[in-house]
């Protein structure tokens, strides 16, 4: 297969237990999912913008990517993740950067397309509907960080997302957590919110609930199912990349196999290695 994964990659600064360490972060949580999943033949296309002076931290893993349509960004966007606390994590941009440059590229070329939003600010609306129109394949959007607007201290605080339909209708598959999907409905009920995202054209729902586990909805014939699952049963360390790591591989198998459950607890399974930080293992158990 030949899978695209849009979206910025970044420099993360995280503070935990008191002390900040610098990582490779963004679209390189999705491109680190797809890794574990990858076989022989598949090729997997990196569409990002990294600054040449910082390669040297996405190397290991976007060494071994399709890197076709990766273009040299000299104002690279970093975040520090502030992830002390319980529940949602605080993201304060140390620089912003602007949207990707997308390739003048056969969009059907491609067996599926992830788009991961990681700064929101990834690709726009128009661009959106400019790959739908030239996509005839599935569609992958993972809400993340459009969910959040910018205060003046370049805090990145939960809002609604305007124009939320005009996002929905050119997408298949809509992935968030339980904070973001509140940002894209306002519903007390995950079903109800669910069904009214279906409404616009997607058909396949996946919320992400943290220790809570996950969610998929989805249509049959005129009825709103749902599959449900448990968190993985891990000691956690690490709280950065799950969400990502669970779409990328959800998204691989479901492209392989159209197995809805099975890719539902693929996916459940890697977040939770990632949560364990063991996900770095698998990778490196395949070179």
């Amino acid at each position: 297969m030949d899978i695209a994964l849009i979206g910025h990659s970044i420099i993360d600064y995280v503070s935990a237990r008191g002390k900040e360490s610098v990582r490779p972060g963004g679209i390189y949580y999705s491109a680190l999912g797809m890794l574990s999943q990858k076989k022989d033949g598949d090729n997997i296309f990196l569409i990002t913008g990294v600054d040449k002076n910082r390669f040297s931290l996405f190397n290991s893993l976007y060494g071994r990517l399709r890197t076709d349509f990766v273009f040299n960004l000299p104002d690279m966007p970093s975040v520090l993740l502030i992830t002390e606390k319980e529940g949602e994590r605080e993201e304060i941009y140390r620089n912003l950067s602007r949207e990707l440059i997308l390739p003048d590229v056969d969009w059907n070329r491609f067996d599926g397309i992830l788009i991961n939003m990681i700064t929101g600010f990834d690709i726009d609306r128009n661009r959106l509907a400019e790959i739908r129109r030239n996509f005839e394949g599935l569609i992958y959007f993972d809400v993340h960080t459009l969910a959040r607007g910018v205060d003046v201290g370049n805090r990145r605080l939960f809002r609604t997302i305007p124009e939320i339909d005009k996002w929905l209708s050119n997408v298949d598959i809509l992935q968030c957590n339980e904070n973001e999907l509140k940002t894209v409905y306002d519903y007390n009920d995950r079903k109800e919110a669910a069904e009214e995202i279906m409404k616009h054209g997607v058909k396949l729902v996946l919320i992400t609930r943290g220790n809570s586990g996950s969610e998929l909805y989805y249509k049959s014939e005129d009825r709103t199912e749902a599959i449900e699952l448990k968190a993985e049963n891990v000691e956690e360390v690490n709280k950065i990349g799950c969400g990502d790591v669970f779409g990328s591989v959800f998204f691989y198998s479901y492209l392989s196999t159209r197995d809805l459950k099975y890719s539902l607890n693929k996916a459940n399974y890697f977040a939770g290695l990632t949560a364990a930080g063991k996900i770095e293992n698998i990778i490196k158990s395949k070179l």
